[in-house]
This record gives structure tokens, sequence and C-alpha cells, in this order.
């Protein structure tokens, strides 16, 4: 399968979008909706894997309990509980949720 390249009107588009968002013309919610199509030789970003530590840092920080994390992100107490422990290794839309605390505050999901 060959890789296609962008163009140089699909990098002309998201160079100005870039812009646009930078001066404050557009929100996020306009420059969200450029594709992955558009972004083909930009790096996407993706979630920073989490250490056990963190979690427990992170949990007191928001002042929760191991139940109360775990209902924020769909997990049971006993997950989140093997994820403090080092025992098991958060991955999916639960470690994206747990990036998104960590850089933003539990305020962000609610």
């Amino acid at each position: 399968m060959k890789k296609k390249t962008t163009s140089r009107l699909g990098s002309a588009i998201v160079d100005m979008a870039d812009d646009l968002r930078r001066v404050g013309i557009t929100g996020d919610d306009a420059h969200g909706k450029i594709t992955a199509r558009h972004l083909r030789d930009r790096t996407l970003t993706t979630a920073e894997p989490i250490s056990p530590a963190e979690i427990r840092t992170l949990r007191a920080r928001e002042n929760l309990s191991q139940a109360a994390l775990a209902r924020y992100l769909n997990l049971t107490v006993g997950y989140v509980s093997q994820l403090e422990r080092g025992t098991k290794q958060l991955r999916g839309p639960a470690l994206a949720l747990l990036n998104v605390i960590r850089r933003k505050g539990l305020e962000a999901i609610l």
C-alpha cells in the first residue's frame, strides 16, 4: 500500500487553521474538525504512561477515594487498586482521561 503524502493545499489548510486558532479567530471546536487525513505528516499526541505512584498522587491531589476515581474512569475499584500497586498497566480511554486530569484537573472531565 502506497503511503500518501500531504498535498500543498492540505498543508496550507492546516497551517491556516493553526494560525487562526493561535490569534483567537477560531476556537478549539473549529480547530478540532481538522481530520487525521489533513495531519498525515504531523505527529498526533498520544497519552503518556502514568506510574503507580503518579496515579496515587493524582488521586490524592483531587481528594478522591479509589472508588470515586474508579467511578469517574468507569473502572472497578479492584482495577484501580491494581494500577496503584503496579500489577496492571493502564491503557486506552482510561489512560487518556487520567492524562487530562493530570494536566487540567478533574473538572475537565466532568
